[in-house]
């Protein structure tokens, strides 16, 4: 992978970009090209993204972007046929008793809360009713006492 950011260095510098330049092209953090040319990709949520950047970013380098992915592609077969056995096996009963399938590359994010979508629209609903009752009743409070007081006035007069 160093190759590979190497090359990616070499080309952004031959063309005048720095990395803020670049990373404001791509729309991407400049911390995250920056982890590319240095090779470190465990930085990443998942290879999934760092491939789509690394073809991105070879292509607005003027590089060859499939090529390129070839060559990380080939990095990462050589790197995940170096995980003993022992260890896949180990990942694996761990994923079972977990229940969940997922790649040992990617970053496990905890479950958000989810809420039904018909609770909150429940919630809005009665917001609006309590929202609208109060300025209802707020207007009908500002015209009875001046209505009570004119109807005070002709009975005392």
């Amino acid at each position: 992978m160093n190759e590979i950011g190497e090359k990616l260095r070499e080309a952004r510098e031959s063309h005048g970009v720095s990395i803020e330049e670049a990373a404001e092209d791509l729309k991407i953090r400049p911390s995250q090209l920056k982890n590319l040319e240095e090779g470190n990709i465990k930085e990443f949520k998942d290879i999934f993204y760092v491939k789509f950047f690394i073809r991105d970013y070879a292509k607005y380098l003027g590089l060859d972007g499939e090529k390129i992915l070839d060559d990380f592609n080939e990095f990462l077969f050589d790197y995940t046929s170096r995980i003993p056995l022992d260890k896949i096996k180990e990942v694996s009963e761990q994923k079972k008793e977990d229940k969940k399938i997922s790649s040992p590359y990617t970053t496990s994010h905890k479950k958000k809360f989810n809420v039904p979508r018909f609770i909150i629209f429940v919630v809005i609903a009665i917001v609006i009713l309590v929202v609208g009752y109060l300025i209802v009743s707020s207007i009908i409070n500002r015209k009875t006492p001046d209505n009570n007081y004119t109807a005070y006035k002709y009975i005392i007069e």
